[in-house]
């Protein structure tokens, strides 16, 4: 999942063109109305992975009219993605309620995501469905990618401890994030243990480790 490559956390939110529209804020009513749909998007996804997750379905278990449903969410992919995002913005506030341990910050942001992914391990249908959404995902499903990635992105700089973040610290989280999410899908295709992802994610987080010795020079 790429990080943005800015210089500070908050930086590290991608800034919106000048070309693209600005979106309202949603209505209290609006946003309750969003999240009754993310609920429903993630009760189907839980139970048969990305085939389940039918428009209709998804508009009825929301109790939304279904033109309104593609108003939010123009397609199974763009609502799967902002799914993923939601789930990880879940996963952050249960992270931020029991910091993980770690003596240094690559243990801590190794331990971070792998706990987000036993989290994802406990409903394998739920993380494949999200997971293939990213993957067929277009450009116009860029806005809820980025979402993704900032939300993950912010998931480990939290981590690491760090509100202001060099270039090359964020070179490592995009790294960290590109290796992350090719484990999720190594392990969700069979090709890879939880053994070799916890391996695979300890070894990438050592970048941070070079990240600190580099500045320090």
């Amino acid at each position: 999942m790429p990080a943005e490559a800015k210089t500070s956390a908050k930086a590290a939110q991608p800034a919106v063109r000048a070309a693209q529209p600005v979106t309202p804020p949603l209505t209290e009513r609006q946003e309750a109305r969003r999240r009754r749909i993310l609920h429903a998007s993630a009760q189907l996804a839980s139970r048969g992975g990305f085939d389940a997750v039918q428009m209709r379905e998804v508009a009825e278990s929301s109790q939304v009219a279904l033109g309104t449903l593609y108003r939010y969410f123009p397609s199974k992919v763009h609502l799967l993605v902002a799914t993923m995002q939601d789930q990880l913005a879940h996963m952050h506030g249960t992270l931020r309620k029991k910091p993980p341990a770690g003596d240094t910050a690559a243990e801590r942001v190794a331990e971070t995501l792998m706990r987000a992914f036993r989290a994802l391990q406990r409903e394998p249908h739920l993380a494949d469905a999200m997971v293939r959404a990213l993957t067929f995902a277009d450009r116009s499903v860029s806005p809820e990618v980025d979402q993704v990635s900032r939300q993950t992105t912010v998931i480990i700089l939290d981590a690491m401890g760090l509100d202001d973040p060099t270039p090359a610290q964020l070179s490592a989280v995009r790294v960290i994030e590109h290796t992350w999410h090719s484990a999720l899908i190594t392990w969700l295709s069979g090709r890879a243990s939880i053994a070799q992802v916890k391996i695979d994610i300890e070894t990438v987080c050592r970048l941070i480790d070079l990240t600190e010795v580099r500045e320090t020079r």
